[in-house]
């Protein structure tokens, strides 16, 4: 395995193979945040590029204004430096929304499209008591248990929900996690991406009670006429962690065909 730059202000670049994948990670994740799953990378036929959000990771001390835009725009910037002309965009959670805000905003760029437990285009509603719980999630590290346990299905170690939420803490500011919420939930560019012809995967887990196989039938299904589902068993929100293999499995097939 190739890692370069893990430590420094760029990107995180894994392999060296002649398929390029941008990799955008969610609300609690970071360049470094993707479980296993880098780890099991096939670097003789990918080349994967894991980028840091404004206010993330090796990238806290950048300004922003901390939006699905900045982020796409952050995106198609490292495509460049790489001298990416084409490339797949794989999401996890509210990366998954930035990748297809990369997909409206460069449709001839983007080859393949892979959300992970992906938020649609359209955000996500909440009810009053939900968006109290994510709102909170900034200033409360309870509240970020909480919800790391909810999207899993309440039913893993604590220990691993308590490391969870330390990496969140340490690899994020408030100022951009709280913002980051207002960006993920509450934009719509659904007549952005409607109709799309690139291959899309959706890849969800079973434990998954929000962004789960339901509401990718009701989303990711019908905004793209040439896209599939898979459904993970024995995974909630975060499948890089529970079960990274299977994950970059089903991943590296659909990107490779």
């Amino acid at each position: 395995m190739t890692i370069s730059d893990s430590a420094g202000s760029g990107p995180v670049v894994v392999g060296r193979g002649p398929r390029t994948v941008l990799a955008l990670h969610g609300w609690f994740g970071s360049a470094q945040g993707w479980g296993w799953l880098p780890e099991l990378i096939d670097t003789e036929r990918f080349t994967w590029a894991f980028l840091d959000y404004r206010g993330y990771g090796a990238r806290t001390a950048v300004a922003g204004e901390f939006s699905l835009a900045e982020i796409s725009r952050d995106a198609l910037d490292l495509a460049d430096s790489l001298g990416w002309d084409t490339f797949s965009v794989v999401g996890h959670s509210m990366g998954g929304s930035a990748a297809q805000r990369v997909l409206a905003d460069a449709p001839g760029r983007v080859e393949r499209l892979v959300g992970i437990s992906p938020v649609p285009a359209g955000g996500v509603p909440f009810d009053l008591q939900s968006w109290a719980l994510f709102d909170g999630a900034a200033a409360n590290p309870d509240n970020r248990r909480t919800i790391i346990d909810l999207t899993t299905g309440n039913r893993l170690s604590g220990h691993w929900l308590d490391e969870m939420v330390r990496f969140s803490l340490a690899h994020s500011t408030p100022e951009a996690f709280g913002a980051y919420l207002t960006a993920w939930a509450r934009t719509d560019f659904t007549d952005e991406v409607k109709g799309s012809p690139v291959p899309a995967l959706a890849v969800v887990g079973e434990h998954d009670p929000a962004l789960g196989a339901d509401t990718m039938r009701e989303t990711w299904l019908r905004h793209y006429p040439n896209a599939r589902l898979e459904v993970l068993a024995n995974a909630g929100h975060y499948a890089m962690y529970e079960t990274p293999v299977r994950l970059v499995t089903v991943i590296e097939e659909f990107l490779g065909q």
